[in-house]
């Protein structure tokens, strides 16, 4: 045998049982969610809040994975999956799953949480636990501000059941008439214009449907009220817009739009108080399976508890965090904001969001560049928003200054269309260059471009990140971004703007990887190299951090890495279809996750590379929409940078943080407790409390401070 041929590794052979099905993985990664709702140790209103979540979470689900796998079904198209699941069986998998932790969702909050909140003054009453003076009050408040806003449907044959919107909470109502004795039915929408919960007096609230509730008297004047029931579809919002014509792409969304809530029903939830005549009557009329009715013990629709979850009560909350500015971009403390152009002309800058600072860093960044005389140009990519963005005012000033801007902006992201065409259109006339990316393909890499006349010779500036360019999420949502004039990235980053809004075919980056076209194979010849490395001895590891990771091309890699030896870390937030520490196949593979106060957005893609450490960031997910039909872009992060990145990957796969670890069977185990009972180390929060305050000549401690939690496990100075 010759020496390449004994040293290359052998072969492998994958079951075909080797992947964890993604939609049941999903419904895994919110019951994490629901465990945080039922963590007694946690502040009251953060467990209000991912109860929230939670409900929030499973509607996007049903709206979107399990209307398209119904719809697939339906018209045959739907084949089995890679974990092997027939497309009927995965249905009712799911929705025996998903009915399951929604019980279990009522019952902590009836059970648990809403005792809890009680127990601290804070009251959710019905109709009747009101005192007869706070009844009163409402009654006018109903007049005033709720009546006029209400539209009474009846049901008889001059009057047709009428369409349920999807996610609207309804009341069922059965009355009779007295001068006839007939029975009769009608449906009254809950308005979603108006506020959840009306507080009555101080923390003590009432929700919206029983307000409606105890006055259905004045909507059905002179008839008996009989019985009344709430209930609520969910319909398929996944839009289908045809995209051979770019230029008509904005009005083709648009029209789908108007039409979203017209879908398919694919669940229909009750109270389980409801008279069975009354749910066979709506179960006909909305046209839903009696498997895809949930019958829940009430308030339905607990996603509006975001709106208690705010309550001004420190006792009960988790303590505010205030994002501090950037060590790089804050030396010394100073009253004036930094020049961030100016020391990025010095060094390369990594930001940790939400522990450094948004608003002092990246926006101020833009901020800075449209004000700036110097700067000729500005190029920038739109993903998701906020409302009133600064980052959109900011190209608009730019415009209005004279430089040349282009926005891309993504107006397909999933329900961000209507805000992104709205903004896309004022963009416009302001004198932005907006286009919409490549026909296909969503554009959903994180990137801004600034040229700058810098005494007469032409210099580029580059953020480019891991999240969206919104403020409000910032604060929330964890990510990397990297401010940089490395002539390099920056020769990247504008010939990939240049491909996004005119013609060309580009895949000799330097310093990127770009998806569609190479990040998938790229990343795969990573693995690979890690797999050769290990089997000739030398220094060999992976680790990832990501959203996901479903892609069956890479996971069969990362399996084969393994078979090698390779050490290979995951640290996932959502779905996994990787099957961990299954012998003669992935004995090598951890897979853990963590939830906590901030969303783990961030992708982070670490290579040891024998010895030469390679680390790389950007905005794909192993995903197959995010490697096939997405333009995507990850970056390498030039050390000393990124050891601070190291660092935190470190202090997230220790044994002694707080965890979800990924069994071979698909289950996730919770490991908050060491052995003697005390609590791990909370990922997150040990973050907050070490973040470095900038200090003239001070060096960053983060690394340090990681370092002395990490020795005493035996993990520092990796």
């Amino acid at each position: 045998m010759s020496d390449l041929v004994a040293s290359q590794p052998p072969a492998v052979t994958l079951p075909g049982d080797r992947y964890l099905n993604r939609e049941l993985s999903w419904l895994a990664f919110n019951q994490r969610v629901l465990e945080l709702a039922q963590d007694e140790n946690m502040e009251l209103l953060e467990r209000v809040k991912y109860i929230s979540i939670f409900s929030s979470n499973l509607d996007e689900f049903f709206m979107v994975r399990v209307a398209g796998l119904k719809r697939r079904i339906e018209t045959g198209l739907a084949r089995k999956d890679s974990s092997g699941m027939q497309p009927r069986e995965l249905h009712e998998a799911i929705l025996a799953e998903s009915y399951s932790q929604m019980k279990e969702l009522a019952a902590t909050f009836n059970n648990s949480v809403l005792p809890a909140l009680v127990a601290n003054g804070i009251e959710i009453l019905r109709w009747d636990e009101l005192t007869v003076e706070e009844q009163e009050r409402l009654s006018v408040l109903f007049a005033e501000q709720i009546f006029p806003v209400l539209t009474p449907l009846a049901v008889d044959p001059s009057h047709p059941f009428p369409y349920i919107s999807g996610l609207s909470l309804n009341l069922a109502v059965l009355m009779q008439n007295p001068d006839s004795d007939n029975e009769l039915f009608a449906r009254v929408k809950v308005p979603a214009s108006l506020p959840r919960f009306f507080e009555v007096s101080l923390e003590r609230f009432v929700p919206l449907e029983d307000v409606i509730s105890g006055h259905l008297n004045m909507l059905f004047p002179g008839m008996k009220i009989m019985q009344h029931h709430t209930f609520r579809v969910t319909r398929n919002e996944e839009l289908e817009v045809e995209e051979d014509d770019a230029e008509n792409l904005l009005h083709a969304l648009e029209k789908e739009l108007s039409r979203r809530r017209f879908g398919a029903p694919v669940r229909l939830e009750v109270e389980n108080s409801i008279d069975p005549h009354i749910l066979d009557l709506i179960v006909s009329e909305v046209g839903v399976e009696q498997n895809e009715v949930f019958k829940l013990t009430g308030p339905l629709e607990l996603e509006s508890l975001m709106e208690l979850a705010k309550l001004k009560r420190e006792d009960l909350s988790a303590p505010v965090f205030v994002s501090r500015t950037s060590t790089a971009l804050a030396e010394v403390e100073s009253s004036s904001a930094p020049d961030v152009l100016e020391v990025m002309r010095h060094r390369d800058i990594l930001l940790h969001h939400p522990y450094d600072s948004f608003s002092t860093s990246m926006q101020l960044f833009l901020e800075q560049a449209a004000a700036d005389p110097n700067v000729l140009a500005i190029k920038q990519t739109l993903y998701r928003t906020s409302g009133d963005s600064p980052i959109v005012n900011s190209l608009i000033d730019a415009a209005r200054a004279g430089k040349q801007v282009l926005a891309v902006v993504e107006i397909k992201a999933r329900f961000d269309e209507l805000n992104n065409i709205e903004w896309a259109r004022k963009l416009e006339e302001y004198g932005v260059h907006v286009v919409y990316g490549i026909v296909g393909l969503k554009t959903h890499a994180k990137l801004c471009l600034v040229v700058r006349n810098d005494g007469g010779k032409l210099n580029r500036y580059v953020h480019i990140g891991t999240g969206n360019y919104n403020p409000k999420t910032a604060r929330a949502y964890e990510d990397y971004g990297l401010l940089t004039t490395d002539p390099k990235i920056c020769e990247d980053v504008a010939s990939l703007f240049n491909l996004l809004s005119g013609y060309g075919v580009q895949s000799n980056y330097k310093r990127l990887i770009v998806a569609p076209k190479e990040l998938r194979n790229t990343l795969v010849e990573k693995i690979d190299r890690e797999t050769a490395n290990a089997w000739i001895g030398l220094t060999a590891g992976i680790r990832i951090k990501c959203n996901s990771i479903v892609d069956e091309t890479i996971i069969d890699a990362l399996y084969r890495a393994s078979c090698a030896g390779v050490k290979v870390e995951v640290l996932v937030r959502g779905m996994c279809s990787v099957k961990p520490g299954i012998p003669g196949l992935s004995e090598n593979i951890q897979v853990r996750s963590i939830l906590g106060r901030f969303l783990e957005h961030s992708r982070v893609y670490e290579f040891m590379n024998a010895g030469s450490r390679e680390v790389w960031i950007g905005s794909a997910d192993l995903m197959h929409r995010n490697l096939d039909r997405r333009v995507e872009a990850l970056v390498q992060i030039n050390f000393p940078e990124a050891s601070s990145i190291v660092q935190v990957l470190d202090l997230g796969f220790a044994p002694s943080t707080s965890a979800w670890h990924l069994a071979p069977s698909g289950e996730w185990i919770r490991h908050n407790l060491d052995a003697d009972g005390e609590p791990l180390i909370d990922f997150q929060e040990y973050l907050i409390n070490n973040h470095p305050i900038a200090k003239s000549g001070a060096d960053n401690p983060t690394p340090r401070l990681i370092n002395s939690i990490l020795n005493k496990v035996g993990l520092g100075e990796r």
